[in-house]
């Protein structure tokens, strides 16, 4: 099998490539990224070596680009992890998403269609399902929910997945989606909850949080996230969405607390600014059909996921550091402008 891996050099896509790399020597594994503020090849360096493996730069809005390569690599298939995904950036300039989540999704589903690939997996997000109040705890979003999405972030990807549902039903090219909940884990860009807060609270500065820091998210180890879509390219069902998630939800105060209580530092840095536009109140919900069809099921617990994390953001100064600088910290100081003492 030949595959090409859209934004492999982001977070969850270079724990995917790190994974079957090494699991499947005999398939080719094409890293197509445009290195863009979330994106660095520093997440790719343990494959530099790998027969198997080889990276290209690359916009997947740039369609005649995207044709050529398709053209000569003839991939039999296309795993689409790149996007925008912060949605504090998506309230700040909406067109930067639609650009890369939509149109980017677009071309590479006509180029998928031209290059006969056989199967198109999409990865997208709980997001798009909107939210659900934080009262009702017996309440989880399935596949067949309605989408409700809230930010132009969730918006993106709610289109995005539209479009790929319609190439599937208009076209024949063998789809599936899958909607993840919130992941953590090693090479996480430092603007997302967990490694901001572990980041933070090592240089013992204090830690952000929205509104009340009652919102709770679903949170997936990012190995059992790259099990469950390996497990739907190979042996999902064209045309179905699934749904991956852990099943168990927290507040983003009680993740913030277990972090600052690992790292053994005071819950006193925990600081409330003003909250999010349109804050979604909870994510959450069911893997039942993943778990029944495909066999799948998380198996990293988050206390054990979340020491590893934090172990690896402490043993890898060398990767983070430099990300702090430059863009990240332009955008940080803006983002936090209202906040005293947020400076990183």
């Amino acid at each position: 099998m030949k595959a090409i891996v859209t934004g492999g050099a982001g977070f969850i896509g270079s724990n995917f490539l790190q994974m079957v790399c090494g699991t499947y020597p005999e398939d080719s594994w094409i890293c197509l990224d445009a290195l863009t503020y979330a994106g660095t090849t520093a997440s790719l360096a343990s494959l530099a070596n790998c027969r198997n493996f080889r990276f290209v730069k690359g916009d997947i809005t740039d369609r005649a680009f995207v044709h050529e390569l398709f053209a000569s690599e003839a991939p039999d298939v296309v795993i689409h992890f790149a996007a925008e995904t912060h949605v504090d950036r998506s309230l700040i300039d909406p067109f930067v998403f639609e650009r890369t989540n939509v149109g980017g999704t677009i071309t590479l589903l006509e180029e998928a269609r031209i290059a006969g690939v056989q199967r198109f997996h999409q990865i997208s997000t709980d997001e798009v399902y909107g939210d659900l109040p934080l009262e009702r705890p017996d309440l989880f979003f399935t596949e067949s929910s309605p989408l409700r999405p809230s930010s132009p972030y969730s918006a993106s990807k709610a289109s995005a997945d539209l479009f790929v549902h319609a190439y599937g039903r208009s076209h024949g090219l063998p789809v599936t989606i899958s909607r993840c909940s919130n992941n953590f884990g090693p090479w996480s860009f430092p603007e997302k909850l967990i490694p901001l807060t572990a980041i933070r609270a090592l240089s013992n500065k204090s830690i952000p949080i929205y509104g009340t820091g009652l919102n709770t998210r679903d949170w997936l180890f990012v190995s059992d996230h790259c099990r469950a879509i390996d497990c739907i390219v190979r042996h999902g069902t064209p045309g179905e969405i699934y749904n991956v998630c852990s099943g168990r939800d927290r507040s983003n105060l009680e993740v913030v607390g277990e972090i600052l209580d690992l790292l053994h530092k005071p819950r006193s840095l925990i600081t409330l600014v003003a909250d999010r536009p349109g804050h979604d109140k909870r994510y959450a919900m069911s893997a039942e059909k993943l778990s029944k069809t495909l066999g799948w099921e998380p198996q990293v617990p988050f206390e054990e996921g979340l020491r590893a994390t934090l172990r690896w953001y402490v043993q890898n100064r060398a990767w983070w550091e430099p990300l702090l600088k430059g863009e990240f910290r332009e955008y940080f100081a803006s983002h936090y402008s209202d906040s005293e003492g947020f400076d990183l």
